[in-house]
């Protein structure tokens, strides 16, 4: 058996963490096993499904590298298949006409709750042998209703929940086409699952209760079944359901935020599965360790502080030129002077220790690009009579020296040494003059890229 499993969001919205991390799960379970992976696109519901969300939906796909096989297909575009099967079902008996309208349908429902029961659509038309069925409205377009065993069980064994069973009469007879012929999403997945020759479904537990329906379905038509896993949900750290108060965004306000897909992809991978005590692996490894054994039951917590640990690994393992293209536009929309200014990827292979996101890392890279204009408070409590001279001959040892980040640390502990003073004596007002605040890395380094000719023409106008 190949392996075949999908993604199947409905653009009705971005693309969240829940999201990805089924699309991960999917895609990383078809690499696997060298099987195929399909993007599908549940674009039923006219009312609330947009392009812009389609569109987040491949943005966010595409920045987390989750290729797909085959795809995207659109159900909007499977109509034809769908009225196709239908008709087949009404003709052999597995589906039929219902004339009730909603306000007959929610009447029935009432009853019910009156008298304590489940409320359901009471089978007013469905046809059973002996059975006389209400006689047609005129001028009443009717749906189409499955008709659903009475009885009996539905069972199967979730790759993640384990064993679950769901009784018939707690199933009524599901509408799977409207008024205006348009298949419901129930029976839509259903199709499309054995159209498209499913063997795995993983998706999130909020599915559970559509499970058995979609199994009768394929049961009707005599179509395989696939693999169900339900994954748990995600909550906050406050254990309630992740929502925007908790930082639950679209998947793309990552990459805006600074995040690497990278750490994205390692951080949701251990959202819900685990391989021993393994924090940080790549893509090729968790392909190769990813089961459906290891997936856990209970929900997963989000953890913003996790996710920031893990990126500022993958930000100092990064390329300096790559993060040089991803800081770039940040500084330049921040006023950023790259005109005779140091290379900007040694400058953020410098400084991408300390930060956990790109953002920040382009803060940090700023004080290369821009004129320094520093405290005057700062100056008068570091830039002391006493330490002046030192300056001065810092001054002109540095015309001479060889420029590079060793040469320039030996040429500064001599100085200190021939003045007395210790090393943030002389530090401090260095990066004040230089670069207009108190903290960054090591001053040799600093110095060493800002160059012999800025660092002159600076420390000029103060000693």
């Amino acid at each position: 058996m190949t392996v075949r499993t999908r993604f199947a969001p409905s653009p009705t919205g971005y693309l969240h963490l829940g999201g990805a991390r089924t699309a991960l799960y999917s895609w990383a379970y078809a690499r696997h096993f060298g099987g195929t992976f399909i993007l599908r696109i549940e674009d039923t519901d006219l009312e609330r499904s947009t392009p812009e969300a389609v569109q987040a939906i491949l943005d966010g796909m595409k920045w987390l590298g989750l290729d797909h096989d085959e795809g995207p297909f659109y159900q909007m575009q499977r109509m034809d298949r769908y009225r196709e099967v239908i008709l087949t079902m009404i003709e052999q008996g597995t589906a039929y006409l219902c004339y009730c309208s909603p306000e007959e349908v929610e009447a029935m429902r009432e009853r019910m709750r009156a008298a304590g029961e489940k409320p359901r659509y009471d089978g007013t038309w469905r046809p059973e042998p002996g059975k006389a069925l209400p006689p047609t409205p005129a001028g009443v377009k009717p749906v189409v209703r499955f008709k659903n065993p009475l009885d009996g069980e539905v069972t199967w064994n979730d790759v993640v929940k384990g064993p679950i069973t769901i009784s018939n009469r707690e199933l009524d007879d599901l509408v799977i086409a409207r008024p205006d012929g348009t298949p419901t999403y129930n029976f839509c997945v259903a199709i499309d699952d054995w159209d498209m020759g499913i063997t795995h479904v993983l998706r999130g537990d909020d599915h559970v209760n559509n499970t058995p329906r979609q199994i009768n379905i394929l049961r009707a038509l005599g179509a395989p079944l696939p693999e169900y896993g339900h994954l748990p949900m995600i909550l906050g750290a406050d254990g309630e359901k992740l929502s925007k108060r908790h930082g639950a965004v679209s998947v793309m306000e990552y990459p805006e935020q600074g995040y690497l897909p990278e750490a994205m992809l390692n951080y949701l991978a251990r959202l819900g599965w685990s391989h021993g005590n393994d924090e940080i692996f790549s893509m090729e490894q968790f392909t190769e360790w990813f089961d459906l054994d290891h997936l856990t039951r209970s929900p997963a917590q989000f953890n913003a502080e996790k996710l920031a640990w893990l990126n500022n690994h993958y930000i100092r393992q990064a390329d300096n030129e790559r993060l040089a293209k991803l800081a770039l536009p940040r500084m330049a929309a921040d006023g950023a002077d790259f005109h005779r200014a140091p290379d900007l990827a040694a400058v953020l292979g410098l400084m991408k220790e300390r930060v956990n996101t790109i953002n920040e890392l382009a803060d940090a890279a700023m004080l290369f690009y821009r004129a320094p204009n520093p405290d005057q408070a700062l100056l008068d409590k570091h830039l002391t009579d006493a330490v002046r001279p030192a300056l001065q001959d810092f001054a002109a040892r540095i015309q001479t020296v060889e420029w590079n980040p060793a040469a320039i640390a030996v040429m500064i502990k001599e100085v200190l040494a021939a003045h007395g003073l210790k090393m943030p004596q002389l530090a401090m007002p260095l990066r004040l003059i230089i670069t207009g605040q108190l903290q960054t890395p090591a001053i040799d380094a600093v110095l060493a890229l800002f160059g012999r000719e800025v660092v002159l023409a600076r420390l000029a106008k103060f000693i």
